[in-house]
């Protein structure tokens, strides 16, 4: 007759000293427990983390443990689908002897596999970005290639922008022309105009200095007496 408690209790004290800092007693009747399992680290220190919770039945290993994963650390929903499944697996296939170290050891494998598939998703993200940054470069060197088709579209839309300015340009000067006052105008809208050069003198007094080279003596300058012209003749002028 199998001694059901006697292996359960030898298991215990085996799952104990393999995992002392993850391992955890929850009750003793039923025995219940649990696990902490992480992954290695990554390249960059990224790990994965579960934790799982086992309940012995009463003919354990005869009868398959109760489990479940009551927490987890950067897993995805499909992945702790995919944990479940695994568990349920190697249930089946170690039934009869006992399994808590073998189902622990394939969680642990299973993260593993997982971190690394995040490595290579990464390192995949990596490239894909780099590409995308090269060929932004090379777009930005090469330009668009010029065809029949987009240079025309291209001129069509010149000439229009350029016809554009064109009249733009030519009803502001149009504008322009129109507010241009002509000089009798801008007088007749400014009646100090009329006044200016008498305010200007007014204001300078007696400061205002005349240069009297520019002058000649009235000495120096040669004119002729009517008198002393031998054409002269009054009666002409009186005719005229």
């Amino acid at each position: 007759m199998t001694d059901y408690s006697e292996e359960q209790r030898n298991e215990l004290e085996a799952l104990e000293s393999i995992y002392p800092d993850s391992f955890t007693v929850l009750s003793e009747n039923p025995t219940c427990f649990t696990i902490t399992v992480t992954s290695e680290a990554g390249e960059n220190d990224e790990t994965v983390q579960t934790t799982l919770k086992f309940t012995y039945r009463q003919n354990y290993p005869d009868e398959t443990p109760l489990y479940e994963i009551v927490s987890q650390d950067n897993l995805e929903d499909n992945d702790v689908t995919d944990i479940l499944k695994l568990l349920e697996q190697q249930v089946e296939e170690n039934l009869g002897m006992v399994m808590i170290f073998t189902l622990v050891s394939a969680v642990q494998e299973k993260l593993n596999e997982i971190v690394d598939h995040i490595k290579t998703r990464i390192e995949e993200e990596k490239k894909q970005k780099e590409r995308e940054a090269e060929e932004a470069e090379k777009e930005r060197f090469h330009g668009t290639p010029v065809t029949i088709e987009n240079f025309l579209s291209w001129k069509a839309k010149f000439d229009t922008e350029l016809l554009e300015l064109k009249r733009k340009k030519m009803k502001e000067e149009e504008q322009a022309g129109k507010n241009k006052l002509s000089g009798k105008q801008l007088f007749e809208m400014d009646h100090n105009l009329d006044t200016s050069d008498i305010q200007f003198l007014e204001e300078a007094g007696n400061s205002v200095e005349v240069d009297e080279s520019l002058f000649q003596e009235m000495d120096d300058l040669e004119l002729e007496d009517e008198d002393d012209d031998p054409d002269y003749n009054p009666v002409d002028l009186e005719s005229d």
